[in-house]
């Protein structure tokens, strides 16, 4: 049966540039499986094409490795002859670019099937579909993301070994942790103030800006959102705005998980509670909340290991996970404890909650959106209860809960082997996601390390 897409507002676009009549170039991005942003630049007109019958790009961009290289095993290259798409926009993703040196806007768009049939290898896709079996239970995930990021010279070689660290700020000189300074963010005070002035322009509801525990390293949380589509449309999108700004100001904004050895890495938190038909947050309901809250952490753990290649998806990223970073080692949750996988922060009963703090600041938000989520409704459906919460410190003792993989060969051998994953992403994405990062760690694995050449050259 065709299907037919979300209508689109063709007035959107016209709305648009009868107010920004100096844009010269729209730059038309899509999300590929690493979240990398792909598509084309373009005229005004192109726009209005993306609100209308659609942009054609090839469907083979879902099967492109980190580098942007084709990876044959995905079957989406020559042998299908490789078959283009059409793109269509993303409703109310059409604003202006403020970083750009040309006056510039940008698009978010999702890939469809000419027939207008959803791409499946779209994680915009995959992630509808999740959501979609919340509204068959009249319930809606409400999501807010947080982002880490270090901030960098532009021009430094990536050395995890290097001292100092090539960081900027007031405190560039003498490799120092400035937990919550607020000296800090004060001598970065226009980078910051362009990052807020760009996200109102740009609609993302951006609520603090933090300090971290590296030097140069920040983090950045968005307000929750009803949406989790828009959630993780914002998360995305806040990255490329972190990035295009910091170029502007002569610096270099990273995602990647663990940058430096000896520093803490950079997460994405995800927080998550439900609402019932009513708007209610179900976890707060003084009836059956703890349970539902306990069995969405039940799930979440008992998904962990299958999903975790989606989590932590790059090869830097399993280096992320170590005790005593403030990234979970272990399959573990607790109350108001930054130690475990999955953390119950203290608030109010109308923001009972839990925080996923697994992913890589690099991972996609909508696959992780979609992994996590899906581990919600599992525990919810299959009422899994978890083990005992932890006290105290995660990282040592007896502590109860596997231990996570710090192997990305191992992840995507769980993930690929996982009839969870099958059923919750699509059998058919799994075997692109799997393939793709095969190829990448094929790659890490046949590479010879500086490490080597210094010991043994």
């Amino acid at each position: 049966m065709k299907h037919v897409p979300l209508s689109r507002d063709m007035n959107e676009a016209d709305a648009f540039f009868a107010e920004n009549p100096d844009i010269e170039t729209v730059q038309m991005l899509v999300p590929d499986t690493n979240g990398i942003l792909r598509g084309k630049w373009g005229p005004p007109d192109l726009a209005r094409k993306a609100f209308g019958d659609g942009v054609p790009l090839p469907l083979s961009i879902f099967g492109l490795d980190i580098w942007g290289r084709e990876v044959p095993e995905t079957d989406l290259h020559i042998e299908t002859g490789d078959l283009d798409g059409k793109c269509l926009a993303v409703p109310g993703s059409l604003k202006r670019v403020t970083w750009s040196k040309r006056p510039a806007a940008q698009l978010l768009m999702s890939m469809y099937e000419g027939d207008g049939t959803p791409w499946y290898a779209d994680p915009r896709h995959v992630l509808e579909k999740v959501l979609a079996r919340f509204r068959e239970k009249g319930l809606n995930p409400v999501c807010a993301f947080e982002l880490e990021f270090y901030l960098l010279k532009p021009d430094f070689e990536a050395d995890a070994m290097q001292s100092p660290l090539p960081h900027i700020g007031p405190m560039a000189g003498p490799e120092r942790q400035q937990m919550y300074s607020i000296n800090t963010l004060s001598g970065l005070e226009d980078y910051f103030a362009d990052i807020n002035d760009a996200a109102a322009i740009q609609g993302l509801p951006m609520d603090t800006i933090i300090s971290e525990a590296g030097p140069g390293q920040f983090e950045i949380n968005l307000l929750h959102r009803a949406d989790a589509m828009l959630a993780a449309d914002e998360a995305l999108l806040l990255r490329r705005m972190i990035a295009g700004i910091a170029r502007r100001h002569g610096h270099r904004a990273s995602f990647m998980s663990k940058p430096f050895q000896h520093w803490p890495g950079n997460g994405m938190h995800v927080h998550v509670s439900l609402e019932d038909e009513n708007g209610n947050n179900v976890f707060a309901d003084p009836k059956r909340g703890e349970t539902l809250l306990r069995n969405a952490v039940g799930g979440t753990l008992a998904s962990m290991t299958d999903a975790l290649a989606v989590f932590v998806n790059t090869f830097n990223g399993y280096r992320r996970l170590a005790p005593g970073s403030y990234a979970p080692t272990r399959v573990a949750w607790g109350e108001n404890n930054r130690s475990v996988a999955v953390r119950i922060p203290s608030g109010s009963g109308k923001a009972r909650r839990l925080e996923h703090r697994i992913s890589g600041a690099d991972a996609h938000p909508h696959l992780v959106a979609a992994a996590l989520l899906a581990g919600i409704l599992h525990g919810i459906e299959e009422g899994i209860e978890p083990p005992e919460p932890i006290v105290g410190n995660a990282y040592e003792g007896d502590t109860k809960g596997a231990e996570l993989t710090d192997y990305m060969e191992e992840a995507v051998e769980a993930f690929e082997a996982s009839s969870f994953v099958a059923d919750a992403l699509g059998a058919d994405f799994r075997h692109i996601f799997a393939e793709i990062k095969k190829a990448e760690q094929a790659v890490f694995d046949e590479r010879i390390s500086r490490l080597e050449h210094e010991t043994y050259l």
